[in-house]
């Protein structure tokens, strides 16, 4: 038996109820996973309210750290007692006990904790996935970034750091302004005092940008676009304000610009990508370049707080439920 966060509705954070589970033993192919961390994204809000389709009643978040217990027939890949992570696979993330399919699980090198792992994962593998493939950076450019203090955020900052970028990073506040500073951040925007697009021609002497990395969506959309330079690219990785609607015609108008909303799944997999992802983020975090720890911190039976926390976009960096 094992408690977990399951929703019979999508709704407010009012929906997320705390259950008892029944968890059986690994078929072929699956790893039964007791977590020890599990990490809170935006994405598991838009699974509550109903934003990202999900079959009902069902468990919630794809993104956890934790130890095997046991192994089920043909995985050779993992043995119980090993540290493992992941960030794909079925939803039920919020949990004590899980069986998960093998081919998702990520093994965990010994010089990162659980405490660093739970928040770089899916975080950590964004950025790599964004910076590194969806538009490869390149030593010298200047992107902006909005939700720069976010969790994916402090981890782009420094990324973008390591790569020789300049980053342009936008932020709610002057505590997030401060944290986004430290890790890194080249220029930052309160866009509650500032107006970012005049601050991005400024930032590039009119210029403009090659790449926005948008992860908020609805409310910067239009604006995102104005920052791009001629043949820009908006790379569309979020809509924590609300879903995008654009008309393309657009993008010819403002000079030939291309759009692109991506998704996870389709650079991680197949298990060989997702590994080679992994083992460029490890090494930076070993090597010191990326330093990565939980801002917030609540119970697993308090995960509709940490909802609630995360909606209000008063948190800062990664949010874990611990166990």
């Amino acid at each position: 038996m094992s408690q977990a966060i399951r929703f019979h509705e999508t709704g407010g954070p009012e929906v997320l109820r705390l259950e008892t589970v029944d968890v059986g033993a690994p078929g072929r192919g699956q790893v039964r996973v007791r977590h020890t961390r599990i990490a809170v994204n935006f994405i598991d809000i838009y699974y509550r309210i109903g934003r990202y389709p999900a079959a009902l009643p069902n468990g919630l978040g794809s993104d956890a750290v934790g130890v095997v217990e046991a192994v089920g027939e043909g995985v050779t890949f993992l043995a119980a007692g090993d540290r493992v992570g992941y960030m794909l696979g079925p939803l039920g993330a919020y949990s004590e006990v899980r069986v998960m399919p093998a081919e998702v699980l990520i093994k965990l090198p010994d010089g990162i904790s659980d405490d660093t792992a739970s928040t770089i994962i899916m975080k950590g593998l964004t950025a790599q996935y964004l910076f590194r493939q969806v538009y490869p950076l390149k030593a010298g450019e200047t992107i902006l970034y909005h939700a720069a203090a976010g969790g994916v955020g402090l981890i782009a900052c420094q990324w973008a750091k390591a790569l020789g970028v300049t980053m342009i990073g936008t932020v709610g506040s002057d505590e997030k302004a401060e944290a986004a500073k430290l890790a890194g951040c080249a220029h930052i925007i309160n866009y509650k005092r500032e107006n970012f697009v005049e601050r991005v021609k400024e930032i590039t002497d009119g210029k403009g940008v090659p790449v926005v990395y948008d992860s908020v969506g609805k409310d910067t959309l239009m604006g995102s676009l104005d920052c791009l330079q001629k043949k820009g690219t908006l790379v569309s990785n979020g809509t924590s304000s609300g879903p995008v609607v654009l008309d393309v015609t657009l993008l010819a108008f403002k000079g030939s610009l291309w759009v692109t909303r991506p998704a996870m799944v389709d650079y991680a997999l197949p298990r060989f990508n997702m590994l080679k992802m992994a083992d460029e983020l490890f090494d930076l975090v070993l090597q010191g370049k990326i330093v990565s720890a939980p801002r917030q911190r609540f119970a697993l039976a308090d995960a509709a707080d940490a909802h609630r926390a995360l909606e209000a976009r008063t948190t800062i960096g990664a949010t874990i439920l611990t166990l």
